[in-house]
């Protein structure tokens, strides 16, 4: 699985960690590897291996200077592209350095990300916009915390609709409105239904899937679809309200440890939200609820996430504050890895079953022949792709529901047998 991910360009941390040049160096992890960010003099994000080739001291201690990390050890210089640029400590003559070639990975920033490639240079896909940063002028607000779980229970987190209804109830709080609406402390939604209809649609990408739940008003003649895109590997796209988009991008830092970004985004004029305002509407502020590293230094599964009895007592359902720690609580109670062996899977649990397919069938492909899920010739990009909530007549196809014009005609060439596999409870059996 880390050899498929590290197929695609991926988020490897966010450009405000390492805003200034000659600034401080930022240890990052992906899929096991210890790496180190900086940005050097001409304003350019290196990623590199975190220990120095020479004796292996660790290069996040060392002076971001010249266009280059300088070990504090022996005083080697390693740039961004993995050169070694300066070897006090050996001869000149001796022609070291140019045998010395450090590990070293190519980065972009987009959408207040470094993203970075990390598979065989000849695989490398050209990089494209983000499905939250469409264009330059999106609007991008992140909340970031790194988590001591899985990746993968986190990912099914994002893409089950169901438990939105129980777990967020007293955040995303029913209501006679007439699509999503956000206020200044909770979500609003229109229907009080806590058994959506899952049907999943296939794609060459990932899949679609829409929760189908009775609304409060009009209930006998329309329903309330929300639809959620999972953009493998990384990222789900959730349903919007009506002032923004969210997005979840979830990257593995090891087997037991991943880094989970919760996103505001906007294309329009005037919409989104300040990052401030969303870190503190998901409570996870800078400062305050997580650590410069984002790790988080007020709630955890030490102290039980702060979760008060008595708020639960007057009919707050979990006691948590902040959707994302609701979450987290959850994630993280399942141990490092989930035992899925243990698990009892229900008609709503549809959508995870497809998602841990459609990752085990690209690794299987990936293995067989090298193809990777979401990167063939003639794919998608991945700005085209969105979610989509809304109240519609029952005589409504939901599948084309939010889809650009392109999807709509991959869409149409999907097998009808394969987009209705969810249908039933054999889908889970």
């Amino acid at each position: 699985m880390g050899q498929l991910m590290r197929r695609h360009w991926v988020p490897a941390l966010l450009s405000e960690q390492i805003a200034e040049p000659d600034g401080k160096p930022v240890r990052v992890e992906l899929f096991g590897e210890k790496l180190v960010a900086f940005r050097d003099s001409d304003g350019n994000v290196g990623l590199i291996g975190e220990f120095c080739p020479h004796r292996k001291a660790s290069l996040v201690y060392g002076r971001n200077e010249g266009c280059g990390l300088r070990c504090l050890y022996h005083g080697w210089k390693i740039d961004r592209a993995g050169n070694v640029t300066d070897m006090p400590s050996e001869p000149k003559e001796s022609g070291f350095a140019e045998k010395v070639k450090h590990v070293a990975y190519p980065t972009r920033e987009a959408a207040g990300f470094v993203w970075t490639y990390m598979g065989p240079a000849e695989a490398m896909p050209e990089f494209e916009a983000p499905p939250f940063a469409p264009t330059a002028q999106t609007r991008v607000s992140i909340a970031k915390i790194e988590l001591p779980c899985n990746w993968a229970q986190i990912m099914e987190g994002q893409i089950d609709s169901a438990h939105s209804s129980s777990l967020h109830s007293s955040d995303m709080r029913p209501a006679k409105v007439d699509t999503a609406a956000a206020v200044e402390t909770h979500w609003l939604r229109p229907s009080t239904d806590k058994n959506p209809r899952i049907q999943v649609q296939l794609t060459d990408y990932g899949m679609r899937y829409a929760a189908v739940r009775r609304p409060i008003t009009k209930a006998d003649t329309h329903d309330y679809v929300r639809i959620t895109t999972f953009v493998a590997p990384f990222m789900a796209l959730i349903p919007p309200n009506s002032s923004y988009n969210v997005t979840s991008v979830i990257v593995p830092r090891n087997d037991t440890s991943s880094y989970f970004h919760f996103i505001a985004w906007s294309e329009q004029p005037g919409g989104g939200i300040d990052q401030d305002l969303w870190r503190k509407f998901c409570v996870a502020a800078v400062g305050e609820d997580v650590d410069a590293g984002f790790h988080p230094i007020k709630r955890s599964a030490a102290n039980d996430y702060l979760q008060d009895r008595e708020q639960m007592k007057d009919g707050n359902f979990t006691g948590i504050a902040g959707i994302p720690n609701q979450d987290i609580a959850m994630w993280e109670s399942m141990g490092p890895i989930a035992d899925r062996t243990q698990e009892r899977l229900g008609a709503s649990d549809i959508a995870i079953v497809q998602f841990r397919r459609i990752m085990l069938d690209a690794v299987a492909r990936f293995q067989e022949s090298g193809s990777v899920i979401g990167l063939g010739d003639g794919h998608l990009p991945q700005a085209k792709l969105r979610s989509y909530q809304g109240i519609v007549d029952k005589t409504t196809p939901w599948r084309t529901l939010g889809a650009s014009d392109e999807e709509v005609v991959r869409l149409d060439g999907i097998e009808e047998d394969e987009s209705e596999q969810q249908m039933s409870g054999a889908a889970v059996a």
